[in-house]
């Protein structure tokens, strides 16, 4: 039996608000921040993306770390009680982009942490670096549960990514990647941070599953740069939602919603769907299917702990469809993660 992990309060910056409460609300209300930015398109065009609006034009790591900044304030300010004593001390569980990602935003995360020192008038964080793209978040909550189980209570996992650097743009524009007047099957590129804090406390959510696998026909796999050229059949996305509801004693039939990382392209909407037609058995009523990236864009590793706290303050406000919610995310490289969530009813 694993250590039960609760989720106490979220912060965020994102493209349509600096705070986590304006970002849902947004977001809630179908609310996009998509706009022109400071990239050319390949049609000659100023290319479309999510870029959060701050008060000056910061660039590289001083503008990564204004974003995770503003949300680790935020989730100060969302739960002071449960950061009782600010933020020195607790283990902050870092997820970056990927090691081999062409333009990663922070390629030092200690340069990083000095900045994040500064700007927040704190002593240096404890970062824990899980630099995996966007199914970081899952490894961060596996990795945050065995923290609580060994005493370190709260912890927090910050989610902090962009793909708006002049080297990310032109690889994913060369790859034919990038949402475009001439390419219909690809992902707007977006930024963003997010903050969660986790405790052994009961809180609005628990997490009741996790499950991490790989899939070996990845988007890179179809087409043919490994020499492989497999077929997609969603194996690695099936065997994540089955360790993940088999732990937390559900069946894909009686999950509430879903919250998906799907960031535009046709390969993960299918590798989505794969997985539930071959694990849905005898459901009849409908099961939303929730998305960040409608609104965001691709934030790459700050989605898990986006769609965390979409989760968390849909419970809050009492507009979530009901409990279990199922998240789900992949990476490029065939990384899959499942996690099934229980809301903390209150009692009538």
């Amino acid at each position: 039996m694993t250590f039960p992990l609760h989720i106490q309060a979220a912060g965020m910056v994102t493209c349509v608000g600096l705070d986590a409460a304006s970002s849902c609300a947004a977001m809630r209300g179908r609310l996009d921040g998509f706009a022109e930015t400071r990239f050319m398109g390949p049609d000659g065009e100023w290319l479309i993306g999510g870029a959060v609006p701050l008060p000056r034009n910061w660039i590289g790591v001083k503008r990564m770390a204004h974003l995770a900044a503003g949300a680790l304030a935020d989730l100060h300010r969302q739960k002071p009680e449960g950061l009782a004593s600010g933020m020195a001390g607790v283990p902050i569980l870092l997820c970056l982009a990927e090691e081999g990602r062409p333009g990663r935003p922070v390629p030092d995360p200690a340069v990083l942490a000095g900045l994040l020192a500064e700007i927040l008038q704190i002593p240096a964080p404890r970062l824990q670096i899980i630099a995996h793209g966007r199914p970081s978040g899952f490894v961060a909550l596996d990795r945050a549960r065995r923290l609580v189980a060994a005493g370190e209570d709260p912890v927090i996992i910050l989610g902090l990514d962009s793909y708006l650097t002049a080297q990310s743009v032109a690889y994913y524009l060369g790859q034919n990647r990038l949402l475009g007047p001439g390419n219909a099957n690809g992902f707007v590129p977006g930024e963003a941070a997010a903050a969660i804090l986790c405790t052994a406390t009961p809180g609005p959510l628990r997490l009741t599953g996790l499950g991490l696998a790989r899939e070996v026909a990845h988007i890179y796999n179809a087409a043919g740069e490994d020499g492989l050229d497999l077929p997609l059949r969603g194996d690695g996305m099936t065997r994540a939602y089955q360790i993940a509801m088999d732990e937390a004693h559900v069946d894909l039939a009686h999950v509430e919603y879903r919250i998906s990382d799907l960031i535009g392209e046709q390969f993960f909407f299918k590798q989505a769907t794969l997985a539930s037609l071959r694990l849905e058995r005898g459901r009849t009523p409908f099961q939303d299917l929730w998305s960040p990236a409608e609104n965001l864009g691709n934030i790459g590793a700050a989605v898990v702990p986006v769609m965390l706290a979409q989760l968390m303050t849909a419970e809050a406000r009492g507009y979530a469809p009901g409990s279990p919610a199922l998240m789900e995310g992949s990476g490029d490289d065939g990384a899959c993660g499942a996690a099934v969530f229980h809301a903390a009813r209150r009692a009538a």
